[in-house]
Order: structure tokens, then sequence, then C-alpha cells
């Protein structure tokens, strides 16, 4: 059984925010891009995956209430309508309620009035859904299996269903894909008028069939056209009163996403659900990639973490420069310095003097933000930045250069 939340908890908790990320792992089909965990969703394992998420719940030491919720995949809205209410029942049980954001992602083809009806009565109130492209061409190429006219018909639904925040995510530099065609998906998105707006540069991960087409010469990089698409998609919608917060990520006034922005401040959350990555009480990990394999672990009381990692100030402070430059709020050295004394802060301000005279970073009083050109080139300020404090860690908080189904 989970314990009623107290409001002594719940007050504390506007100190301390708690984010839960719940990884649904189901996917009709994977998408060529598409790196996640994901499986066939047959009924034997969306049981075993919803008794799993009740079993794990029930062996975190939680540090409080849940105050942002997150649920990502595979494809949340696969679930049943009766499944959905289920699952609900485990985050409004450690946030004592609806937390104050509360985000589920869903893919056009999956929208049905019934599911929006359980979403919202439960007190989901953000819905991200992964359009990608308004192009029939580049769905197709991309493995996705919705349609231009199941993106709008399921934007319509949603609407409908009284969600009143709403963010799209988009895709750019895709293979063969001209900057006028990406200009016209920008200006239907915006035509939509969602609150928030994702826009991801397509990226090639191991392991996807995009990487084997990459690998075989059928693809290929181009750094400087990505950034022609980077720099159009930042006026574009900054014309379109969109203001960008993150590197992918732009909202209308109070609508940035705050589960994402409490990770990228590292602070805590708990990952729920195969593959699921998790940061709390000193330690950082992410459970198996395996349904099997996780829901074994839990009949036998144990969380089965992989890369599981001491969370050391050293490794907190790193991680707050890395992941806290691709915000545009930047990151504030004096905050940190006493958040973490601990930290080698000497071997860090030298390394950002370093990427300061390179013109990647400026500096405004004790805030270290990129500029323009840091902010193309972030992956590369973010592996500069890596080992500042600490050797290079392989547990490094999922969510800030991917989509937000990564991010907890």
């Amino acid at each position: 059984m989970i314990g009623p939340v107290t409001e002594q908890a719940k007050g504390a908790a506007a100190e301390r925010p708690l984010g839960l990320y719940v990884h649904v792992p189901f996917c009709a089909s994977t998408c060529d891009f598409c790196a996640f965990y994901q499986i066939e969703p047959t009924a034997a394992a969306v049981g075993s995956f919803l008794d799993g998420i009740e079993a794990e719940a029930g062996l975190v030491e939680w540090p409080g209430p849940v105050t942002t919720a997150f649920w990502g995949g595979g494809t949340p809205g696969l679930l049943a309508p009766r499944d959905l209410a289920r699952l609900a029942e485990v985050v409004r049980g450690r946030a004592g309620g609806p937390p104050a954001e509360w985000t589920v992602e869903l893919a056009p083809a999956s929208v049905t009035a019934d599911r929006l009806a359980v979403l919202r009565a439960a007190g989901v109130n953000r819905i991200s859904m992964g359009v990608q492209s308004f192009q029939p061409a580049r769905l197709e190429a991309l493995g996705r299996r919705h349609t231009r006219e199941q993106v709008y018909r399921a934007y319509e639904r949603v609407r409908a269903a009284g969600f009143a925040n709403v963010n799209l995510d988009l895709m750019f530099a895709l293979p063969g894909q001209p900057a006028e065609e990406w200009e016209s998906d920008l200006a239907e998105a915006i035509a939509l008028a969602p609150e928030h707006l994702s826009t991801y540069c397509l990226t090639f991960e191991e392991d996807t069939a995009l990487w084997a087409r990459l690998a075989a010469g059928q693809v290929k990089l181009d750094p400087e056209r990505e950034a022609r698409f980077y720099e159009l998609t930042w006026a574009r919608l900054a014309a379109a009163g969109y203001a960008q917060y993150e590197i992918a990520n732009f909202a209308r006034p109070g609508r940035a996403c705050r589960h994402n922005l409490n990770t990228w401040r590292m602070h805590e959350w708990v990952g729920l659900g195969p593959s699921a990555a998790s940061q709390h009480g000193g330690w950082r990990g992410a459970n198996v990639a395996d349904l099997a394999q996780w829901t074994e672990g839990l009949a036998r009381g144990e969380r089965l973490a992989k890369d599981r990692v001491r969370l050391t100030p050293a490794l907190l402070a790193e991680d707050a420069l890395i992941f806290g430059l691709r915000a545009n709020e930047g990151v504030d050295l004096a905050a940190w310095r006493r958040r973490c004394p601990e930290a080698p802060w000497d071997e860090a301000a030298g390394r950002l003097a370093g990427l300061e005279a390179e013109g990647l970073v400026r500096r405004e009083g004790t805030v270290f933000r990129l500029t323009g050109r840091g902010r193309l080139l972030a992956d590369g300020v973010g592996a500069e930045l890596v080992g500042s404090f600490t050797a290079p860690s392989s547990a490094r908080p999922p969510g800030a250069a991917g989509p937000p189904g990564g991010a907890p």
C-alpha cells in the first residue's frame, strides 16, 4: 500500500522538486531513428508491466511527494483506457493527487476520446504528441505509422478533451529534406498554436535502422547543413512568439516543461519501468532494459539498476555545467559553489575560461551561458566539460540532448 502524502511533505516539495518518469515500453512498430527500449504490447506483457510498476513503486525509498510526472516510451497511448487509469493511480498515490505538471506522450495514431477522457479525469494536464513531420514522404521514411490527417484529428481531440497545455515534437535535417519543407512543417505547427514545441535535429543512434544506413553510406552527416536548420528554426519560432529556453525546446510564456527543467537543474527524480533512469537518495542508475528481467528482479524485492553510481558533489556539479548550459538561463557558478562546495571548482573555471576565449560561452557576473555559436556546437561544449570534476562517467542523466521520451 502507498501511504498518504502529508501537507508538511507537500510544502517541502516546493523546496525540493521531485520528478517521476514512467517508461512505458510498448510500440506497435520501431521508428528508424529510435533507440529507446520497446516491445510489442501483448496482453501478457502489459499485465506484467502494470504489476511491475506497482511493485517497483513500493520498493522505492521516496524522497518526498512527486511534483512533476512524465510518461514516455514507447507509446504510452497504446495502453487501453483501463490500464491508463491503473497506471495513473500509482502517480496519484505518490503525489497525493495529480502532480502540478503531468505529461503523457501520445502518438497521433493512438489518440482516442476514451483514452483522453481517462487521462483528463486522472489529472494529466499536459500532452506531448510525436508529430515529427507533416510530410507524408518523410513520415514514411522515418518509419512513423501515422498520417498527416491523423495528426490534425488527434490534435483536435486533445483540445476537445480540455487539454490546455500541448507540446508537439518535430524533427529536422532529415535525409533529403530541403529547408523549404522544414519551414512548411514549422508553419503548420505554429498554425495549430500549441503552447510548446520541441524541435530535434535528427541523430543517428547505434542499433537503429538509420545508423545502419549511415554505416552503409546511404546517408551522410552534414554539420553545416544542420547549423542552417538550427538557425532557421530559432529565428522562425522567435518571430512566432515561442521563447527558446533550451537548445531544442520553445514555449509560450509560462509553458516551459517543468519536469525537464528540474532534470536539467539536477534535482531528484524516480524512474519506474524497464530502462527508466533515476537520480535520488545520493545515487544515479537505470533499470535493466528488459521487461522479463525487470519483473523477475521485482519479484525478489530488487530494483535492478545498471550503471549505478554514487552521486558525489563533483559529479552533480559537473553535470550541472554540461546540462545546465544547454538551457538559456545558463549556470550560476556561485549558486553551485554553495550547493556543492566540495567540488574542485578551479578546474571547471579553467575550462569555462577556455570556452569563453573561443567565443562559445559568455559570462554575466557569475552566470555562464552559451553564445549563439556555442548553441550550434553545444554537444562539443558538453564533451569539453566532461571530466571537469570527475573521470568521464557513462551514467549521465538522459533527456537533455535527446527527445523528451528519454527524459525522466
